[in-house]
Formats: C-alpha cells, sequence, structure tokens
C-alpha cells in the first residue's frame, strides 16, 4: 500500500530522479520559466520553493545547503542575491504551473512553471 508515499518516481532509479530534479530546478532558479511535462513541474515545485525559502535567510549555512541542492553556482548567486530580495515579504507560494497543450510526439500533457 501506499499510505503517505508523496513523491512521484517519474519513470527513474533514485540518483537520476533527484538530479533531473536538481538540475530542472536550477533551471527554473536561472531562467525563471520552464517548459517541462505535468509530473515533472509538480515534482519540481517543492523544491524550488525550499530553494527560494533557503536562500532567503542569506547566511553561510543557507549558502552551504543551496550548494548541496543546487549543482549550478549562477543559481545559487541568483538565489542568493535576487531572489532572496524579491520574495523577502512572501511567506511562500513563489511558483506557478500553468498547463499547455500535450506535446504532439507521444501526447504527454506539457506544462510551464515559473517564478510567480
Amino acid at each position: 500500500m501506499r499510505h503517505q508515499v508523496k513523491e512521484k518516481k517519474l519513470g527513474r532509479k533514485k540518483e537520476p530522479r533527484e538530479m533531473m530534479l536538481r538540475n530542472l530546478a536550477a533551471s527554473i532558479v536561472m531562467y525563471e520559466k520552464v517548459k517541462t511535462t505535468e509530473a515533472k513541474a509538480k515534482a519540481v515545485k517543492s523544491l524550488v520553493e525550499k530553494v527560494i525559502t533557503i536562500a532567503k535567510k542569506d547566511d553561510l549555512t543557507s549558502r552551504r545547503r543551496l550548494v548541496a541542492i543546487l549543482p549550478q553556482k549562477l543559481a545559487i548567486k541568483k538565489a542568493l542575491e535576487v531572489l532572496s530580495k524579491r520574495y523577502d515579504g512572501r511567506k511562500g507560494g513563489y511558483t506557478r504551473i500553468i498547463k499547455l497543450d500535450s506535446r504532439p510526439g507521444d501526447g504527454a500533457r506539457m506544462a510551464q512553471i515559473e517564478l510567480v
């Protein structure tokens, strides 16, 4: 039974799935909107919210936690310098998922995840 199991597998094993979500989160932080499948957008939303919440503290511990999560240095820099100031007065809800048309090749449901 799947009682209280929140995370989606996305057809991958643990390490590739986690790295894909970390890369996707870094892309969302750097480019502020990304077009992806609906399932991946829903899976990465909580990670992006956590990254911005961590970046809002802007101390050494938060920087080290971001280094552990985000693989790109530019994403860490932007999260600490730009996004933490932008969302300083906001308590949560930093992302928005907009559903798009299906992908022509395989019919996968697409979505655009962006920062509010």
